[in-house]
């Protein structure tokens, strides 16, 4: 009996431990949370290190923080304008002796993002600051940052294949007809090819036609840009026949980038970092490799936005625009209008800029947003529209409601048009030997009827309910644009026009980034541009969140140079890509066969996105590769 008790004893006391454990972890993370800040002490004089591991995006998603944790994927996320000041504040600081270029793991990001940070990049050169830029291997978006760099390194076994826009995309008629689905497509536009998916087996003449010129346009930039900033690199002739320049290298890719000037030096990392530190000091006691270094993160901390002078409101449009409630990284209509007019009613602003990056959603809810925008009108505030890297579909349907746009002369936008998709299975259940059948009061009993099939009548109600948005949709663009409606259904039908395009097609008023549309507005409003500063309508995380978001971005920006993991080499970079942009296909049709509303959406957009991939498109693409047998 005595050894029972004393047996007892003991495992009472290893509970009690382990509570006593548990509790003090607990307290120690939750002081962690409250006190999780970027460590604005840690700028010291060194190279400012931007490691774009990632994608560049107007506004983040909000990740799954336990993503990482459990062994799943997580791609970075960086923020446009965080990015910008970063650069532009490190211009003028004397801390910073270089800029590097941290390119080894950057995943891309929409032309206008690019070019905005390759101008910043050329702006710091311009400065008669050092910028060095390192990849293993180079992607368009990549090199366009890198040739404004003063010093361009490639690895040795990496290199880079321009590859320019455009590619394959997957269409579903053949797969539907096998399976018996009936996709009811009610559209308006003949350039309207989101839903061509569902009803071709190929691209039609007129999407080709349309995107032909888009990403011919998109290339020409491209490729203006990087001549401009690398004028002694042959470039045209390695776009030309990239595989006879690399077989005249003896497959050395590398190598052939260096013989024509694409690349100043070839080296691994530790190679590099002896360069650097060659130009801001060693660190003493480190690998080498090392050098004196400043964190993208202390660095953005360290230089906050200004918070000076009178309020001009700035509410985000980024991502999808769905109907309800969404997070940061998608424009959920309830959440939008909701921060905006919250905003309107609790902050002192002066003016709004509607700050748009989006290929458009669903119409309901880009209508919902416009009616918020509509609200600051009403109280006398000026509206300035900023497009980002595109604003197309219901994106354009909320910059209506602007004063003025200001664009890119990448920034992807029109694409005025509407679609609505609804699928049908009688064909498939009678493939399993499933009828169906009822009484009907009217001809509308049942409808529209996914078992049974969808009947003339309703499909007549559709399609003319369809007409109706589109021709509300011209009527909102011919008002705001000051064009007639013929006009605007001209240069409409669903068509794609990159900014330049826009510009002379009197879509866009101005050229400029978010700061010009700031400072037009500060103007409208009778303020001095330099006396104002922007407020960002936009939900905080917590600091329950930024802690556990930390903790899923591992611990990269916290280690040396020398120390940090190489980039994949050039067929590492080129896989992952595709198999991010195949999750990315699969993705985008789940969502527009799950849509559910009258939509108003660019797929052309989508497209061009950079292959980053959300989580529930990697979960599609490991269960088809699961059904594959791989």
């Amino acid at each position: 009996m005595k050894l029972v008790r004393g047996a007892w004893k003991i495992l009472v006391g290893i509970k009690d431990f382990l509570v006593l454990v548990l509790m003090l972890l607990f307290f120690a993370g939750l002081f962690a949370v409250l006190s999780y800040k970027p460590n604005k002490a840690a700028v010291s004089d060194g190279a400012l290190v931007v490691a774009l591991d990632g994608t560049l995006v107007e506004q983040p998603e909000e990740a799954d923080p336990f993503a990482r944790l459990s062994g799943g994927e997580v791609t970075k996320q960086h923020r446009l304008r965080d990015v910008l000041r970063a650069l532009d504040t490190a211009r003028t600081d004397g801390r910073v002796k270089a800029v590097v270029l941290d390119l080894d793991r950057f995943m891309g990001g929409y032309p206008a993002a690019i070019s905005e940070v390759a101008d910043a990049v050329g702006r710091v050169r311009a400065s008669g600051k050092q910028v060095l830029a390192y990849a293993t291997g180079y992607s368009d978006d990549s090199y366009a940052l890198a040739a404004n760099a003063s010093e361009i390194w490639v690895n040795p076994l990496g290199g880079t294949l321009f590859a320019g826009p455009g590619g394959t995309q997957l269409y579903y008629k053949g797969l539907m007809d096998k399976l018996g689905v009936n996709a009811h497509v009610y559209k308006v536009g003949k350039f309207k090819s989101a839903v061509e998916p569902y009803i071709r087996t190929d691209m039609s003449p007129e999407a080709r036609e349309a995107n032909d010129a888009l990403y011919g346009a998109l290339f020409a930039q491209w490729r203006e840009g990087v001549a401009k900033a690398r004028p002694k690199a042959r470039i045209a002739d390695y776009l030309a026949k990239p595989d006879e320049v690399v077989a005249s290298a003896r497959g050395d890719i590398a190598a052939a980038n260096l013989s024509y000037g694409l690349v100043d030096k070839v080296g691994d990392r530790l190679a590099f970092g002896r360069r650097v530190a060659e130009i801001v000091g060693a660190p003493g006691g480190k690998p080498a490799g090392s050098f004196k270094s400043i964190k993208l993160g202390d660095w953005i901390a360290a230089n906050p936005a200004p918070t000076g002078g009178d309020s001009i409101g700035v509410i985000t449009v980024a991502g999808e625009i769905v109907d309800g409630k969404a997070g940061a990284g998608s424009a959920g209509g309830d959440t939008v209008s909701g921060l905006l007019l919250k905003g309107l009613a609790e902050k002192k602003l002066k003016a709004l800029v509607v700050r748009v990056d989006s290929p458009g959603g669903s119409a309901m809810a880009s209508e919902q947003i416009r009616q918020a925008v509509l609200q600051a009108k009403a109280q006398g505030l000026p509206v300035v529209v900023s497009m980002g890297s595109l604003a197309a579909s219901g994106g354009y349907w909320v910059s209506t409601a602007g004063d003025a746009i200001f664009a890119e002369p990448s920034t992807i936008t029109g694409s005025i048009g509407i679609f609505g998709v609804l699928p049908s299975f009688e064909n498939s259940l009678a493939k399993i030997g499933v009828t169906s059948d009822g009484v009907r009061t009217t001809p509308l009993s049942g409808q529209p009827d996914v078992f049974g099939g969808i009947n003339p009548v309703t499909d007549r109600i559709l399609q003319a309910a369809i007409e109706s948005g589109y021709a509300r949709f011209i009527g909102l663009v011919a008002q705001s644009r000051k064009l007639t409606p013929q006009r605007v259904d001209e240069i409409g039908q669903g068509r794609v026009w990159v900014g330049g395009v826009a510009h002379q097609l009197k879509l866009v008023d101005r050229f400029g980034g978010i700061d010009a549309a700031v400072a037009e507005a500060a103007r409208r409003a009778k303020l001095d541009p330099a006396k104002v500063h922007a407020v960002y309508l936009e939900k905080q995380p917590s600091g329950w969140m930024q802690f556990l978001a930390s903790l899923a971005g591992g611990d990269d920006d916290d280690e040396e140079w020398a120390d940090q993991p190489a980039g994949t080499d050039l067929y590492g970079r080129i896989a992952a890509e595709r198999r991010a942009l195949l999750g990315q296909a699969l993705g985008d049709a789940r969502r527009l066969a799950l849509g559910g509303s009258v939509q108003a959406r660019c797929l052309e957009c989508m497209a061009l996105a950079p292959p980053n991939t959300r989580t529930e498109d990697r979960k599609l693409i490991d269960l088809l590769l699961a059904r594959i047998g791989l």
